[in-house]
């Protein structure tokens, strides 16, 4: 019988931020297990825990019964657990060839020489890629990794893997660059796996992939495994525990508002190379609400509206005048302003101050002649801290050093004081807190109201419920739900977002 891994009663904290409270999660051999579950579930550390990445936590892991020791990703894979992780850039070795990577383990294993030419390793690496269905001739072996196409990175660090002969794989969204018959490929490895006693944990967001390949759907939220089904899969039932069961009560029912002057018009969007080209409008005086789960397209829209990604939309209007974005600057010139979703990265710049931070995208007016003027840019800091509620010492303190949902009340506050024709908030609400929460969704409303068109792209269903007025639904790149909130419920959100064709 094919070993199981299972994990009991997992706990682990960063600080005081519980992330797994208590996990039970059993993964049996010759079976493929789907984990589903929202940014911030703690799908990712589960998944390093397994991977010997996070050895301080609390519980035990059992692998064919016997408890194992996971301090290092090394003992993982001499356990017998493999991890297809999604940062592909972390799993590969620029500098060495296709060959080199897809024979990496064995390398250092020194069952292959590390001496060896490049021309004695190329047999053994074909025949891998061969019995893995992947038309990788000599040449393409013999490219330097650095070379590849992020879809054939994916692939490799897939095959690299697989090469192991694991007891267990992880793969976290394995397929988020592939194409639909390298999906198709690499389902037909996993159903090879699963017939030779390999354990799969599936993570992913596509819906259809775990329908056609799981034989088992784990729901995690917050910490804790909220379901637990087998096929087949009750989709309403599982988006439900995984998005949370009921709407919260105490959410004012927000006044019906519906825009009849076209702030946007986007002709063409394609997110994906698998996706159908949409139009999309968006009007003042109305919040738009895009929801869709992780890899559904929602930064995607961002990204192709403000010129981020390289791939634009056929047409583009703002305020009736036809604009092409080549970079986000372009947008900020035409009033359309990004709230991008990981303002740590994005939004932020360490030990700035509150003032510095909220001035930044609009140094100008700020200056005097040249030079910077400290009281113009405390004014500015001051004039957000007081319109949101901001908990700060003064304009002149590090925006780093205050909590989440004040950070993120600075980042979205400089972007609404620059009297913007069309906001754009991703994931405004994550990791802040409710009252936070109320008060960009207050904010944004109030900017709606006052003419202003505002778009907000979220993946929490009580989110949308609170800020929006029109809702559109997207799935792996298509929208398929697209209404005002007053025409349609809580419960044809969800199925639209579980549509899985």
């Amino acid at each position: 019988m094919p070993d199981s891994v299972v994990m009991r009663d997992i706990s682990m904290s960063f600080g005081s931020n519980k992330v797994l409270r208590g996990v039970d999660l059993e993964v049996p051999g010759g079976q493929v297990t789907a984990l589903l579950g929202a940014n911030g579930a703690g799908k990712s550390t589960l998944i390093k825990i397994l991977s010997g990445l996070y050895p301080q936590h609390s519980g035990t892991v059992e692998i064919g019964g016997i408890p194992a020791t996971l301090d290092f990703p090394r003992a993982a894979k001499e356990q017998g657990i493999e991890t297809v992780h999604q940062r592909v850039d972390e799993a590969v070795v620029p500098g060495l060839s296709v060959a080199e990577n897809l024979l990496f383990e064995r390398i250092a294993d020194r069952a292959v020489s590390s001496v060896s030419s490049l021309r004695r390793l190329l047999p053994d690496a074909r025949k891998i890629a061969e019995a893995l269905g992947l038309e990788w001739n000599d040449k393409f072996l013999r490219k330097d990794v650095y070379e590849l196409e992020i879809a054939d990175q994916q692939l490799l660090t897939v095959a690299r893997a697989v090469v192991t002969q694991p007891k267990m794989l992880i793969l976290d969204e394995p397929t988020s660059a592939l194409s639909t018959a390298e999906v198709d490929n690499l389902m037909r490895v996993i159903s090879e796996l699963r017939s030779k006693g390999v354990g799969i944990l599936y993570v992913s967001h596509r819906l259809s992939e775990i329908d056609s390949i799981a034989d088992r759907l784990v729901v995690l939220r917050d910490g804790v495994i909220r379901g637990d089904q087998e096929k087949p899969f009750d989709w309403n039932d599982a988006l439900n525990n995984m998005l949370g069961e009921e709407t919260r009560q105490d959410i004012a029912a927000n006044e019906d508002r519906r825009g009849d002057v076209e702030v946007l018009q986007a002709a063409g969007l394609q997110l994906f190379q698998r996706s159908e080209p949409f139009d999309l409008t968006l009007r003042s005086g109305e919040v738009t609400g895009v929801i869709g789960l992780l890899g559904s397209g929602k930064t995607e829209i961002a990204e192709a509206i403000t010129g981020i990604a390289k791939k634009h939309p056929d047409k583009l209007v703002v305020d009736g005048v036809d604009v092409r974005f080549h970079h986000p600057a372009d947008a900020v010139k035409q009033g359309v302003f990004l709230v991008p979703e990981d303002r740590a990265k994005q939004s932020m710049l360490p030990g700035w101050s509150i003032g510095r931070t909220v001035g930044l995208p609009f140094l100008r007016q700020l200056m005097k002649g040249m030079t910077i003027q400290p009281s113009t840019e405390r004014s500015v800091g001051q004039e957000v801290i007081d319109s949101f509620d901001v908990v700060a010492e003064s304009p002149t303190q590090a925006v780093d050093a205050l909590s989440g949902g004040n950070q993120q009340k600075v980042i979205v506050g400089r972007w609404m004081r620059g009297d913007p024709k069309l906001l754009i908030l991703d994931e405004p609400f994550r990791g802040v807190d409710i009252g936070a929460r109320r008060t960009i969704s207050k904010k944004a409303r109030d900017l709606a109201g006052s003419g202003g068109a505002v778009l907000v792209l979220t993946s929490e269903v009580d989110e949308l419920l609170e800020v929006a007025d029109r809702v559109i639904v997207l799935v792996d790149g298509n929208p398929r739900l697209d209404t005002y909130l007053a025409e349609t419920s809580r419960e044809e959100i969800v199925d639209s977002m579980s549509q899985v064709a």
